[in-house]
């Protein structure tokens, strides 16, 4: 299911946003043209990715800086650790997001 969030001018290019869709919170990045969508609590200690830093497609965990590349939710010291990703597609200028 799509989920509308709302203008691609709410998220600054390189940077990331946190959203609230239903009971998940989602973290949506953008980078140019290209947008990425995770599970915005970091496994660690719930830390908000979508505040966290993004350095082309990794993203640091502003409290404790874990670190995940967007594009596949891995975490990048570990091959055990890894976010769920969702879809994001941009229509007319607004972003959506798919949830299961």
């Amino acid at each position: 299911m799509w989920h509308p969030l709302g203008p691609v001018s709410d998220i600054p290019d390189g940077s990331g946003r946190e959203y609230t869709v239903g009971d998940r919170i989602v973290a949506v990045y953008r980078s140019g043209a290209e947008y990425w969508a995770m599970d915005g609590i970091c496994p660690h200690a719930g830390g908000p990715l979508g505040d966290g830093a993004l350095n082309g497609r990794i993203v640091t965990c502003p409290w404790h800086g874990w670190q995940f590349d967007v594009s596949t939710g891995q975490h990048c010291l570990s091959s055990q650790i890894r976010q769920q990703c969702f879809a994001v597609q941009v229509i007319g200028g607004n972003i959506s997001v798919e949830l299961p």
